[in-house]
């Protein structure tokens, strides 16, 4: 299996910032002493012309020649260095990775990602190109050049946070579907209409979110019965967790492993190859975030074993 990376590309970030960087550098030393088989390389860059797939061109020329105001950086929760240009575009670009790697061999990460509140002008919540979007629309492109017919694709955002920036970006694009199952009462405090979105009260625990992300696939795949998406996008936010700071949902570590379970086998099931990224994880302990997040690589290199085992000419971008 395979996985991108771009920890390398810290931000200078000042004194007693609650963002926790130094989890994907201990999610990546993680999976290298445990998952052996899932080969990490760092990830490329994203192109201008591949950003301009979801951003407005002044709007990534204004981040990657550091011309972003004082209030847009405040909004993004960075401040500008020539290495968060870099990271926001590396980023993107192991999503990009990760779609095509697994559209090649059935699943494949981003141990980033999920940077779901970008829009298509500006960023926000740490969040500054939306590498779904992005990414979304660049293998529809590459897949209709060389299959010459459609991708259908769908967003599964299980992040605790709405994917607001990715629902408002693709609103308009029936050939992406966006479901984001997340509080009702947390950031962003002015949602946008996904095609389907799952409010869910504070203090959801394991068996009310688990029954709820069945419902939310179920209609998923009944909106997609004649024909089934050929990509999925997974966002697997480590922030339902009991012990974040940010999350206000109660899932257990076993209840989030199930969630990743239920995701991956029920796209396993129908042939549809799945690109992960990680999204949001703010637990009070940095440690739990990230033994959540190993958990769900390991669920995702069980369903990527599945497919090296299995019948990979399915229902998805496979046949």
């Amino acid at each position: 299996m395979q996985g991108f990376y771009s920890d390398q590309f810290v931000l200078p970030l000042p004194a007693g910032h609650r963002f926790p960087m130094a989890k994907y550098r201990l999610l990546r030393d993680a999976i290298l002493a445990e998952l052996h088989d899932v080969r990490l390389t760092q990830a490329p860059l994203a192109s201008e012309g591949e950003l301009a797939l979801a951003h407005g061109p002044s709007y990534v020329g204004d981040v990657i020649e550091g011309r972003l105001s004082a209030a847009q950086q405040r909004e993004i929760g960075f401040p500008w260095s020539p290495a968060m240009a870099e990271r926001a575009r590396r980023s993107v670009g192991a999503t990009i990775a990760a779609a095509r790697a697994a559209l090649a061999e059935g699943v494949a990460g981003n141990l980033a990602g999920g940077t779901h509140h970008a829009y298509a002008d500006k960023g926000s919540g740490y969040c500054v190109f939306n590498d779904i979007a992005v990414a979304a629309r660049l293998m529809q492109a590459e897949w209709h050049r060389r299959q010459r017919r459609l991708l259908r694709v769908a967003v599964i955002d299980l992040d605790v946070h709405q994917g607001n920036g990715t629902a408002a970006i693709l609103r308009d694009d029936p050939t992406v579907f966006t479901l984001s199952l997340h509080g009702a009462r947390n950031f962003p405090f002015r949602k946008e209409a996904s095609d389907l979105d799952v409010d869910l009260p504070d203090g959801t625990g394991d068996e009310a979110y688990l029954a709820a992300l069945d419902g939310a696939l179920h209609r998923l795949w009944a909106v997609h019965e004649a024909a089934l998406p050929g990509l999925v996008f997974y966002l697997a936010g480590a922030d339902p967790h009991e012990g974040d700071r940010l999350g206000r949902l109660r899932l257990t570590a076993a209840g989030l492993a199930e969630r990743d379970r239920r995701v991956f086998s029920a796209c396993r099931e129908r042939g549809i190859p799945v690109a992960l990224a990680m999204g949001g994880g703010y637990g009070h302990r940095i440690e739990d975030t990230v033994a959540v997040q190993l958990q769900t690589w390991r669920e995702a290199r069980r369903c990527w074993r599945d497919w090296r085992g299995g019948d990979k000419a399915g229902a998805g971008a496979f046949a």
